[in-house]
């Protein structure tokens, strides 16, 4: 029996014997044959049998998948493998060939039993899209859909639409088949929108385009948020506005700019694009007038002006262009009067533009003001920069005025809003409108400004205005008027608390600044008892300040110095008001003019009263304002008190002002003391600023200073003993690395008044306080010292190379160390008394002993074990220790002293020195 499907893979002619011999089974064939004879439904044996025959021709493979897909025609594995191999057979084939149609044939029995295997179905679909029947392969996608879980419909929809993508299908099927692919999967509509546009169905893209951007629960898998999206539409609509003629697209339009604030600008140009394209020009310069009268950016405002006047250039070039091209066209002898006319018309017709055009650029200020405006209706200095446009336009300048005024809220407002209503009454007077002036003041004083300031100004500047008009009386009137206190509550605490809750109106009366200004009325208006009465009047409200009772004092000043004296305390009485009214720093310039004034007048007659004044203004001034103070009461007591009076208030000063003044005023100190008491005054004094102790510590800089000058003090005195002991003392302070000068000094006075102890005691000292600020350690352990029974020569050398070993470390240290080897002085000039060695007595000592010392462990070290001794057994075993020493005098040479004197004078030097040595005194 032949096998279904075996009538349309034959040919014309029939079978040839080989082919049925081909077909028939072999002896190989019939082990599975049995097999299958047996049990004809099982895949395996099917499936095996299929593969031992792999190598079989075509016809004799398909004849045996027909046979096992009649026993199975449910197995899947078999039409798989089936359908691949017939595939592979006709690839390349033509599509008119008999085999791609039998192909065909078999797909189709294939779906009876796999309708629901989407495998089968794509690879059916696929393989009629390449045969470009365009009628079946879509009716086939349809059956592949009806016959598929919805489940599996995307990856059939895939392969259909890439089948839509093809040449050749109509738009109209692809349009309907997109239609129903976006009612499954609408977040595709984008896909759809850009079909549409390669197939240039403008009006149709446009439409979907604005189903999405009205579709709040659209989301676009491209990314686009809706403002690209309304962007996008934008642009659709307005390049192909015959196409979008069934939207509304001026509706459209409109609606996206109330709802993209940020693409105003760019919207409102392409509504008047829209309008262009269509031919409507007047319609699109409403569009672009009404652009700027809404947008409210300056970059909306600067993209609608520019487009705007562009397109008005662009309509002037065009008119002109054509204008050139009738006249050379036309016909001047046959139609001259109607040459004219047009002629005529046209450059009618031009002037019109461009004049139309001027205006705009005209206007362009005053638009843009109006943006601003837009921006914040309550910025008072936009609207006085709009006033100024209209400059020689009064009419413009008072609707603007108005507008302002009535516009700006005092809560919003950005500046000044008194500044509107100022400026809006200067304007009226100067024109020479004084009563419409008041009445603008009048309505200016009756809104409730934010501050009690605003207000003030205003009422201050309408009395200018009267006085710029000589209208004293009236100006005198304002301020009475203004300052006038509104009646009170019964409870205090009530009308404060009303007071503070109303109205700046309610609080007029303390304004400062409008006092200051009635003040100045009175005083240049006013008689002497009103002048007071305001004056008291501001001091009973506790709203003066400082200048207030300073003019008030100078007032009485000048107005009384020619009365009796009596009058003077009145002055005074205001400074005492005034001095109890503020604190630091605001009573700084009162006290400080309270207490010169004081002076001034009554010098040394009320010297009690003054110390007293001074004292309670001391009182009360910090430590960083004091220093004026002290200087003045002690000025006051040198002048008209006691000598003794003025050292107490220095001292006193000095143990109040802050440190960084205290040298100044120890300066000062001193030099008033020694012009009143001398140098044991003088002496105290500085005794007292080198202390370290509190309250008159000075910092370390200025007591390094007061320490230099008392030496120096000293020195001129003849006191070289106390002079050394200051250095000493002052020693601690000066880091040799920062006050090089302070070691120079000293080294300069151990030349002039010391010998070789005290100056070594100097270096000894300076190496102390640097190694305490460097915190570093000097080790001379290793130091190395020649021989004592060496010979001298040797010893000098010796010292020399250690110098010069040394010598870059410590140049004061190397001077010491080659002194010591030399075996003189250190010092050039500096002449030493000599360390005589005892020894047996007899005549026959060498003279040498007086200028060689005794060579010790180390050169640097500093000799006094007789003083340490003394130091520690006291005074009486100094004296014993001394006498128990022998010494033998011999004649000191001449040469040692110099042009000091002879031997006896030396002789005597030589026993001062030693009874100094004895008795410490060094």
């Amino acid at each position: 029996m032949a096998p279904p499907g075996a009538a349309a893979d034959s040919t014309d002619s029939g079978p040839t014997v080989q082919q049925l011999e081909d077909l028939l089974p072999s002896d190989e064939d019939l082990l599975y044959e049995e097999e299958l004879l047996r049990n004809p439904y099982s895949l395996r044996m099917w499936w095996r049998y299929l593969e031992a025959r792999r190598d079989a021709p075509p016809k004799r493979r398909y004849l045996l998948f027909e046979r096992a897909l009649k026993s199975l025609p449910g197995s899947y594995k078999l039409w798989h493998a089936y359908l691949k191999e017939r595939q592979a057979a006709v690839r390349g084939l033509p599509i008119t060939h008999p085999t791609v149609d039998a192909l065909n044939n078999t797909f189709e029995r294939a779906l009876v039993s796999m309708h629901k295997m989407p495998r089968v179905w794509l690879e059916y679909a696929e393989f009629m899209v390449g045969q470009r029947w365009l009628t079946r392969t879509r009716r086939l996608f349809d059956r592949a859909l009806c016959a598929l879980p919805i489940t599996q419909h995307d990856r059939v929809w895939q392969l259909y639409l890439k089948f839509l993508m093809q040449p050749g299908v109509p738009a109209e099927t692809a349009l309907r088949v997109y239609r129903r692919y976006l009612r499954l999967e609408p977040l595709h509509a984008e896909e759809y929108i850009a079909y549409l546009k390669t197939k240039g169905k403008w009006g149709e893209a446009a439409r979907k385009l604005a189903e999405l951007v009205n579709d709040d629960t659209f989301k676009s898998l491209e990314g686009k948020s809706k403002h690209q999206l309304w962007l996008e539409l934008c642009d659709l609509v307005t390049k192909h506005p015959a196409d979008c003629a069934a939207l509304r697209v001026d509706a459209i339009l409109r609606s996206g700019i109330r709802k993209f604030s940020d693409e105003v600008g760019r919207l409102w140009t392409s509504l008047a694009d829209f309008y262009i394209r269509q031919g409507l020009y007047e319609h699109a310069r409403d569009v672009y007038e009404e652009g700027l009268q809404t947008v409210t950016t300056v970059r909306d405002f600067s993209l609608i002006f520019d487009t705007l006047t562009q397109f008005e250039e662009t309509l002037i070039a065009h008119r002109l262009s054509t204008a050139d091209a009738d006249e050379e066209e036309e016909d001047a002898p046959a139609d001259d009067d109607g040459a004219d006319a047009l002629l005529c018309d046209d450059v009618n017709d031009i002037d019109l533009r461009l004049a139309r055009l001027e205006h705009l650029m005209e206007r362009r200020p005053e638009l843009l003001s109006s943006v601003m405006l837009r921006q914040n209706p309550h910025n008072v200095h936009e609207w006085h920069k709009r006033v100024k446009l209209f400059e020689g336009q009064p009419r413009k300048q008072i609707l603007t005025y108005t507008e302002a005024v009535t516009t700006v809220d005092v809560i919003k407002a950005t500046g000044k809003v008194h500044t509107l209503w100022t400026a809006f009454a200067r304007f009226y007077e100067r024109h020479g409108d004084l009563e419409n002036a008041r009445v603008i003041f009048e309505k200016a004083t009756q809104v409730a400004y934010r501050y009690l300031d605003d207000l003030a100004t205003v009422w201050c500047e309408w009395a200018e205005m009267e006085l710029r008009h000589k209208q004293f009386r009236r100006a005198l009137d304002l301020m009475r008027r203004a300052t006038a206190a509104p009646e009170l509550l019964t409870r205090r605490q009530d009308a404060a608390a009303e007071e503070r809750a109303g109205p700046v109106q309610g609080r007029l009366y303390r304004s400062s600044r409008l006092w200051a200004f009635y003040c100045d009325l009175e005083e240049s208006l006013g008689t002497l008892e009103s002048t007071r009465a305001v004056y008291d009047r501001i001091l009973d409200l506790r709203i003066a300040t400082p200048q207030i009772i300073l003019n008030y004092a100078a007032f009485l000043q000048a107005r009384l110095a020619a009365q009796e004296h009596k009058y003077w305390e009145e002055a005074f009485r205001v400074y005492e008001r005034g001095v109890a009214l503020f604190r630091y720093p605001h009573v700084k310039d009162i006290w400080a003019a309270y207490l010169a004034h004081f002076v001034a007048r009554y010098k040394g007659t009320k010297l009690e009263r003054a110390r007293d004044l001074f004292r309670q203004a001391l009182d009360q001034a910090p430590k960083e304002e004091a220093r004026p103070l002290f200087l003045q009461f002690a000025a006051l007591e040198e002048n008209h008190g006691l000598a003794r009076a003025a050292m107490e208030v220095y001292d006193r000063a000095v143990r109040t002002v802050p440190e960084p003044e205290r040298l100044a005023i120890y300066e000062r100190y001193l030099a008033k003391a020694s012009e009143f008491f001398g140098v044991g005054k003088v002496r105290e004094i500085y005794e007292t600023a080198i202390e370290a102790a509190e309250p008159n510590h000075l910092p370390d800089a200025d007591c390094l200073k007061m320490c230099t000058r008392y030496a120096a003090l000293e020195r001129r005195l003849g006191e070289v003993d106390r002079a050394r002991a200051v250095l000493v003392h002052a020693s601690s302070l000066a880091d040799p690395r920062v006050d090089p000068q302070f070691w120079a000094d000293w080294n300069e006075f151990e030349v002039a008044h010391g010998n070789e102890d005290t100056f070594r005691e100097m270096l000894r000292i300076r190496r102390s306080v640097a190694a305490s600020f460097s915190q570093t350690h000097f080790n001379t352990a290793g130091t190395t010292v020649p021989d004592a029974a060496g010979p001298p020569t040797a010893t000098v050398e010796a010292g020399s190379a250690e110098v010069a070993e040394r010598g870059r470390g410590d140049d004061m240290a190397a001077l010491e160390a080659a002194a010591d080897a030399a075996g003189g002085t250190r010092l050039s000039g500096f002449v030493s008394a000599g360390v005589i060695q005892p020894e047996a007595p007899g005549e026959g000592a060498a003279p040498a002993a007086l200028a060689v010392p005794a060579v010790t462990a180390n050169p640097e070290d500093i000799e006094l074990e007789d003083v340490d001794e003394m130091d520690e057994e006291g005074e009486a075993g100094a004296d014993e220790a001394a006498a128990n020493i022998q010494l033998e005098e011999k004649a000191v040479p001449e040469a040692v002293y110099g042009a000091a004197g002879g031997g006896d004078a030396a002789l005597g030097a030589l026993e001062r020195f030693k009874k100094k040595q004895r008795t410490g005194d060094t």
